[in-house]
């Protein structure tokens, strides 16, 4: 399908959350601002739908959900909870392949892959392969947080390589290199170097004015893997003064049962909520926000301005999410405290201590990784004509 001189360049961005929501909404992000900047986005999406994403002028396709098995990412599951089959993979496989044919983009966008989501070979590899057989090549880019999960299996990082070096024109690294190198987590960063651009975090613009103000903020992300954390800051609230407002955000995914215990517990001066579209403007008029360490949530602190305890993510063996945090709190940007062995009275004194120090001072990171991801798309799309 060949293009005129006004058509818009069509997008193809393939994003599979298996348990938070952070994939997803970061790709979001970078889809609305694509949109802005004049390209037609069609993402295909693998995991539990959520309302409200990937958002407004999106084309989307959602192929048959799959999760992670448990919070250690050992196998996939259906949206049943059933291990997923081999006929059950070759279906999904046929529907992406059938989409990219469909959309004939000029771009294609694979989160993560393949420096993450190697759950997800089985249809990925297939979709590369078809890509590469493609009469008119689309470019291809992969899109990454900064910080990756360090990989201690032999060879994993080679075969990475490999892959980048065969199938990708071009690795996003959703980050400012002033904070964290793609290098820090994945050693072998030098051998695709000609690849790789920075993008600048992507946060959310700056927030409105709060339409209500709370003196602490907690979140948990999905709410997949935030019991502990909600829980903990419930009993927490009971241990310092009354007086303080709380904002208690559990995150779409937590069982209902568990929001509903929640939610009989909560005293006085406590709100319990599932979701807040106003999230980000709440952190701005917060004292402290109180979370795990995710990327998103991270950007949106950073964005606020607002004084940050943070609890990392460890399960499985996930070094993501403490490595950021150690990086946050060496610039004295937040405070941490391990998962594992959290209590109400050592969450209680960390908060207290908190709330007495002065608010913190954001160094000038580059947030508008958005916008930067479809800045350095054109720019590639240009290079690309010549």
């Amino acid at each position: 399908m060949e293009q005129g001189p006004l058509s818009r360049h069509r997008v193809f961005f393939y994003v599979q959350h298996l348990l938070g929501i952070g994939h997803l909404a970061r790709a979001s992000r970078i889809a609305k601002a694509l949109i802005e900047n004049d390209f037609e986005v069609t993402m295909v999406t693998g995991g539990t739908p959520l309302p409200g994403f990937p958002g407004e002028d999106v084309t989307t396709l959602a192929l048959p959900p799959v999760t992670a098995g448990d919070k250690g990412f050992s196998g996939l599951v259906d949206g049943d909870g059933n291990p997923v089959t081999r006929a059950f993979e070759e279906h999904r496989t046929n529907l992406l392949i059938e989409a990219l044919h469909r959309t004939d983009p000029d771009i294609v966008i694979i989160e993560a892959f393949p420096f993450g989501r190697r759950q997800m070979r089985f249809e990925l590899l297939p979709l590369l392969d078809a890509v590469a057989a493609m009469e008119r090549r689309p470019m291809v880019a992969t899109s990454l947080r900064d910080i990756l999960q360090e990989r201690t299996k032999p060879g994993r990082a080679e075969e990475t390589v490999d892959l980048v070096r065969n199938h990708f024109d071009l690795v996003l690294v959703h980050g400012d290199p002033s904070f964290a190198r793609l290098e820090e987590t994945f050693p072998l960063a030098a051998e695709v170097e000609g690849k790789v651009a920075y993008t600048g975090l992507v946060a959310p613009p700056p927030p409105a004015e709060p339409s209500e103000i709370f003196d602490i903020v907690v979140s948990a992300g999905g709410g997949a893997v935030g019991r502990e954390l909600i829980g903990a800051a419930l009993d927490a609230t009971k241990l310092l003064p009354a007086t303080l407002r709380w904002c208690l955000v559990t995150g779409p995914n937590l069982p209902d049962a568990d929001f509903d215990a929640f939610t009989a517990t909560a005293r006085s001066g406590v709100g319990l909520f599932r979701f807040r579209q106003d999230f980000a403007s709440l952190l701005a008029g917060a004292r402290l926000s109180v979370s795990q360490a995710g990327y998103n949530t991270v950007c949106d602190v950073l964005r606020a301005g607002c004084a940050s305890l943070l609890v990392p993510f460890t399960a499985g063996g996930e070094t993501e999410q403490s490595s950021r945090a150690a990086r946050l709190e060496k610039l004295g940007l937040a405070g941490v405290l391990p998962e594992e062995g959290i209590t109400p009275a050592l969450l209680a004194g960390k908060i207290g201590a908190m709330l007495a120090r002065p608010k913190p001072e954001i160094p000038p990171l580059d947030l508008d990784g958005a916008a930067g991801t479809a800045r350095i798309l054109q720019q590639r799309l240009v290079l690309k004509r010549r």
